[in-house]
């Protein structure tokens, strides 16, 4: 399989396990990572996974590709005001990005252009350039506004998918919802994956 960029960003909503398996599917697959995570996203993983992660961003590349097990050539992270990152940039930011999860207020910021940090410039420059752009939020229940501006998203080509797992694959753990969403995920980037069959292969309702 050739291997391709990725850009992967964790914001501040509930969620810091599809993430993590996320990076992990992609980087098991040797796909490069670009990875971008706000202030609140470590708040959310202190919360979720009671792992405290630094703030500057080359400890927290370090604490990152420790616990992958990954160099930091195939797991780059950046920090919120690298602005002179790839990602920035349309002649240099992969084509591919996936906020997982996307908070509201970064799905506000991405609708309306605001570009205030390197997450919401890297998601402009992946609209800009006609790229593929995968949000996914995890919030109900939604209000107008976030229904609005996912509709103004999804019509300039943005795929929206939340995280709403499914149960008729009889999930046994939370880790067998997670990957459902994350497979879904991978599925779009039309990345091989074994974490959940399509509906019709190798599964039948009981």
């Amino acid at each position: 399989m050739t291997a391709q960029q990725v850009t992967v960003a964790i914001t501040g909503a509930s969620g810091a396990p599809y993430a993590m398996r996320l990076i992990a599917c992609l980087l098991e697959q040797q796909q490069q990572v670009h990875l971008l995570m706000s202030s609140a996203a470590r708040v959310v993983f202190a919360t979720e996974l009671d792992w405290q992660l630094p703030a500057n961003p080359k400890a927290l590349a370090a604490a990152l590709c420790e616990h992958f097990s990954v160099s930091a050539e195939q797991l780059k992270v950046y920090g919120k005001d690298e602005w002179f990152a790839p990602v920035a940039s349309g002649s240099a930011a992969p084509k591919k990005m996936v906020v997982c999860p996307c908070s509201t207020g970064t799905l506000s910021a991405i609708t309306h252009g605001a570009s205030d940090t390197l997450i919401e410039r890297a998601a402009d420059v992946v609209i800009k350039e006609r790229g593929q752009l995968i949000l996914v939020p995890r919030e109900m229940p939604l209000s107008a506004i976030h229904l609005e501006n996912m509709l103004k998203l999804a019509q300039l080509g943005v795929t929206i998918m939340p995280a709403a797992p499914g149960f008729y694959h009889q999930p046994q753990s939370i880790a067998d919802l997670v990957d459902f969403v994350v497979a879904r995920i991978l599925d779009h980037l039309n990345l091989a994956q074994q974490l959940q069959p399509r509906w019709g292969y190798g599964q039948e309702p009981k």
